[in-house]
């Protein structure tokens, strides 16, 4: 499983956040979760997982939405969230080497991930890491609604996973969906550094720099490699 992927990474490192808001230059990261996975002995295998709630820049807020969302309180930042500059550093040992960065939605996970990095670490770590973002490979496959929720229910795994809204359980159920898509057509690596968006809405944000962006459309018409 996975071995086009692994015949060109050591290590793949799935990720997830929690955010405060929507705005990648303004809002903050509340939580932030990722699991480590590599090919050992002939098996894909999680080596490691990681979750931590983050500690928010004065005067920083979780809003009542995001609270009821998430169940992330305010309490909860303060009494165990870690500082910026240590989930900056832990980030970069976890993806140090020849290693792929995915995410469901990536484009908006590594937007607040570049801009956590710019203000408290050192962006530059992500420069030459290939990214894959599973939302659009699942967009490819099948119809409207796309959300992660809505994968779990139409690969089967609502008895494996929980689409939670906490980084930490979004994040393993994203493996569990990877998974499931390779066994649904192995050609995730045909997606490496190509993005879909919405033609109706535009690209929210800027733009990653080695990434391709293509429009998308609702329904699938063929895989977005092709067009």
């Amino acid at each position: 499983m996975l071995d086009a992927l692994f015949a060109k990474y050591d290590r793949l490192v799935l990720f997830d956040t929690e955010t405060t808001g929507l705005q990648f230059h303004r809002d903050e990261i509340i939580e932030f979760a990722a699991v480590v996975v590599e090919k050992r002995n002939g098996a894909v295998t999680v080596i490691q997982e990681y979750d931590e709630l983050i500690t928010l820049s004065p005067g920083g807020f979780v809003p009542p939405l995001i609270q009821q969302l998430t169940g992330i309180s305010n309490e909860d930042i303060r009494s165990r969230g870690i500082p910026k500059t240590r989930l900056c550093c832990d980030i970069a040992r976890m993806i140090a080497g020849n290693t792929l960065l995915l995410a469901y939605n990536a484009h908006f996970d590594l937007s607040f991930l570049f801009y956590l990095l710019l203000r408290d670490g050192d962006p530059t770590i992500l420069k030459g890491k290939d990214k894959l973002d599973l939302l659009t490979v699942y967009k490819d496959r099948h119809s409207y609604p796309h959300k992660l929720c809505n994968a779990i229910d139409v690969y089967g795994l609502s008895g494996k996973v929980v689409n939670s809204h906490r980084a930490v359980d979004d994040v393993l159920a994203t493996v569990e969906v990877m998974k499931a898509m390779e066994t649904e057509k192995a050609d995730l690596e045909r997606y490496v550094n190509l993005f879909g968006y919405n033609a109706k809405y535009g690209l929210d944000g800027k733009p990653i720099g080695s990434v391709t962006y293509k429009p998308q459309h609702y329904d699938p018409i063929a895989p977005l490699y092709m067009l």
